[in-house]
């Protein structure tokens, strides 16, 4: 098994692209929705030295927590789904750097009540984006059960929590994408982009990230050309900073 990728390279510009998704270590892609390791990688390296405290609110499959334990960070997990932690459980039971083993807790993200205010070194997380793809059925709480307005308000709680667990001059990291409705594009991300500049965040970086694997098939390429809109093959993965007080 290999426990880091092959020919890696920190990614210097803000555009990312993975056209090989990331197999290393128990990396895969059966958990819908997740993300290339590639991206916490980057992150991790980038903006946080080894031991530091790396928290990832909605943790899903565990893709953020195997990076923090391959790369010497104090992981938490979070997530509000039992089935989503029974996976990443699974996928972090590797013997390498056992004593980096994540702290994973079933909660919810807009209400981090174990985590002591300015207590985390670095946020790395990637949320639904609304309901376009559904986790569950009939867990409280559950953000990707949310319409688009309810899913953009419960993320300004998210955002507010955030800030008050990060240490101050520490960097949060957020992966998240547009969504159409009619024909038309919703800026999902730049609305989500908003709450976190409204609960006192600053913003490092805008990265485009290009997206692999949406499947452009006839089907999709068609109705593309007969009703006029574009296919959404891009993310952003927002960077803000917690300024110093």
């Amino acid at each position: 098994m290999d426990w880091e990728p092959r020919d890696y390279k920190m990614e210097t510009t803000t555009l990312w692209s993975f056209p090989e998704r990331g197999k290393w270590a128990t990396h895969n892609g059966e958990y819908r929705g997740n993300w290339s390791p590639y991206i916490p990688r980057n992150i991790i390296e980038r903006y946080s030295c080894k031991d530091d405290i790396v928290l990832d609110q909605f943790m899903g499959s565990g893709t953020t927590l195997i990076e923090t334990k391959l790369l010497e960070r104090k992981g938490i997990g979070v997530d509000i789904n039992p089935i989503a932690i029974k996976i990443a459980k699974r996928n972090l039971s590797f013997d390498k750097n056992r004593e980096y083993e994540p702290r994973i807790f079933n909660g919810d993200a807009r209400n981090l009540y174990f985590i002591p205010d300015n207590k985390i070194d670095l946020i790395c997380t990637h949320p639904p984006y609304s309901n376009i793809i559904r986790y569950s059925q009939g867990i409280k709480g559950d953000l990707s059960n949310c319409d688009i307005d309810k899913f953009v308000d419960e993320m300004s709680i998210v955002a507010k929590e955030s800030f008050r667990v990060l240490k101050e001059n520490k960097y949060c990291a957020i992966l998240i994408g547009d969504t159409r409705k009619s024909k038309h594009i919703v800026p999902l991300g730049f609305k989500v982009m908003e709450k976190y500049l409204e609960a006192g965040f600053v913003l490092k970086e805008i990265i485009i990230k290009e997206q692999h694997n949406c499947k452009t098939t006839d089907y999709w390429y068609e109705k593309s050309v007969k009703h006029n809109f574009l296919l959404i093959a891009h993310e952003y993965l927002f960077v803000f900073r917690k300024p110093n007080f």
